[in-house]
């Protein structure tokens, strides 16, 4: 069985963890980084396969009001490390960044690949030593680090510690939520694992679904009303699934959606696919004659309604309905849709639940393991695609960086005060 000493282990190469070893290195203090896999980075590279979204434009009492209940504490984070300073750091790294339409911010050549080999030649250059394909097992009964590695053992004694082992909702690279076990048995309060940013099913007819899965919804407005009779409406495009529906604009309402799910079984959304055009004048447009023009082709004239749109409206409209042009118009502008479930964990892009923020001190350590640090979707706040979940890593990996840092420093200083420099 292997040995080794690290003054900070990293246990994790996403963008917390990178991030935590980056600023604990950084403070002068010795870092060792393990990750299960062959590589690092391996979700960040997949999340920006289609143009990484790196952070977003709002400005920062908006940009913090995304993270819903966990604003206040995501904040303390946000405010070591926001969407301007992140920007700041990628041009450090010689990757310029520009504001989309929507005011995402992205890359200027839209790829993840080139920002990451860059911040790995960089915390290469500045002594932070890699170990890959070690599986983190927990600890042994003097606090040392396991890891499996090529078949055996290999235990770590760290004078700090930051995990940074992702939620539960990409098992394939290695975020599987397997590290729960060994915290809850060391005394951690931990939230149940759920899924975020992810799909609802609903019951589609056979048919529906064979004619519209992976087609786009929009544009479209939302509309949601929760029991306590807050009402939600956001405009945007969704995505039809074979079991459901997914896509940015779901995902941003995912959070309360999956709670009233939790609570009453099912909860009910309501569409509107013409925006734009209220309820009254949508029924004059729809009652214009037709002539010998078919149903479907009115509603595309008169309404713009076709494709899954109009799919939608079958669903929802009995055939009997159909010569009602204000019940019409009125299903046009609020149709209903029942949520039945959110779709499995492992589909989903992050997770909610983790270490409970009662369970960790300011600077993110475990208050049941003094010297455990933990950053990243570990910890129980989610965040909607758009930035904010990635900003966060980013975020909370630095604060755990510094906590750790701190602590080793600290380890270090107490251990010479005692005459022994070597630990």
């Amino acid at each position: 069985m292997a040995e080794r000493v690290s003054s900070v282990a990293v246990v994790g190469g996403g963008p917390a963890g990178l991030m935590a070893a980056e600023v604990a290195r950084a403070a002068g203090v010795e870092v060792d980084l393990y990750d299960r896999m062959g590589s690092v980075g391996r979700k960040f590279l997949i999340a920006g396969k289609g143009g990484l979204n790196l952070t977003h434009s709002d400005p920062f009492e908006a940009f913090v009001s995304r993270y819903g209940e966990r604003a206040r504490e995501v904040e303390r984070w946000l405010a070591r490390l926001d969407a301007d300073a992140l920007r700041e750091w990628a041009r450090g790294l010689g990757v310029e960044t520009f504001v989309g339409s929507s005011g995402r911010v992205f890359p200027a050549d839209l790829k993840a690949a080139p920002l990451l080999r860059g911040w790995l030649r960089r915390l290469r250059a500045s002594g932070v030593r890699f170990h890959v394909n070690h599986r983190w097992l927990g600890w042994d009964d003097s606090g040392a680090l396991r890891f499996e590695q090529a078949g055996g053992e290999v235990r770590v004694h760290a004078g700090a510690t930051v995990l940074a082992l992702g939620g539960g909702s990409w098992p394939v690279l290695g975020s599987d939520g397997s590290w729960t076990h060994a915290l809850a048995a060391r005394g951690v309060a931990l939230a149940p694992l759920q899924p975020a940013n992810c799909g609802f099913d609903v019951a589609w007819s056979a048919h529906f679904a064979a004619r519209h899965a992976g087609a786009p919804v929009k544009p479209v407005v939302i509309h949601w009303r929760s029991e306590d009779g807050t009402s939600i409406r956001r405009q945007g495009e969704f995505v039809v699934g074979a079991n459901g529906v997914e896509g940015s604009l779901i995902y941003a309402l995912g959070a309360p959606l999956r709670e009233a799910i939790a609570r009453h079984g099912s909860t009910t959304i309501r569409l509107d696919l013409v925006p734009g055009r209220d309820a009254a004048r949508l029924a004059r447009d729809l009652a214009q004659p037709r002539g010998s023009r078919s149903f479907g082709e009115h509603l595309r004239r008169r309404a713009g309604i076709d494709g899954v749109k109009a799919g939608l409206l079958y669903e929802a409209l009995p055939r009997h309905d159909w010569q009602d042009v204000e019940r019409l118009a009125a299903t046009l502008k609020s149709l209903p849709l029942t949520l039945l479930r959110p779709r499995p964990l492992d589909e989903a892009i992050s997770t909610a639940g983790g270490v409970r923020f009662d369970a960790l001190d300011e600077s993110l350590m475990l208050r049941a393991l003094p010297g455990v640090f933990v950053a990243g979707e570990m910890i129980d706040w989610e965040a909607p695609t758009g930035g904010y979940l990635l900003t966060a890593c980013f975020a909370s990996g630095l604060v755990a960086g510094e906590g750790a840092a701190r602590r080793a420093a600290g380890a270090t200083t107490r251990r010479f005060a005692q005459g022994d420099p070597n630990g």
